[in-house]
């Protein structure tokens, strides 16, 4: 929706008559909130930057893909794979 240029569609619709007046505030915590997430680490501000653009009036940095984007392989069928690199943890359950 970001990249679309329709990122208020995000915001529930229960909330959406209590935004009015403040579309520009939601769309700045939106758009923090991405750089938050970026796929490489150096591209994501540190806390105390956050902090400041929260607090701040000056232009951010457009986001990059974020790293909870779904990655998406085509395969020769057409149809796409979902998938994860993680082959790292395991997930064991054991009783108490």
């Amino acid at each position: 929706m970001w990249c679309e240029t329709t990122p208020l569609k995000l915001i529930d619709e229960t909330l959406s008559d209590s935004i009015v007046g403040a579309e520009a505030e939601v769309l700045r915590c939106i758009q923090i909130g991405l750089l938050c997430v970026q796929e490489r680490p150096d591209d994501r501000p540190d806390m105390s930057a956050a902090v400041l653009m929260l607090n701040g009036e000056k232009v951010l940095p457009k986001p990059k893909e974020p790293a909870f984007y779904p990655h998406q392989l085509g395969s020769s069928s057409g149809t796409t794979v979902l998938h994860s690199n993680n082959e790292v943890s395991i997930t064991l359950l054991d009783a108490r």
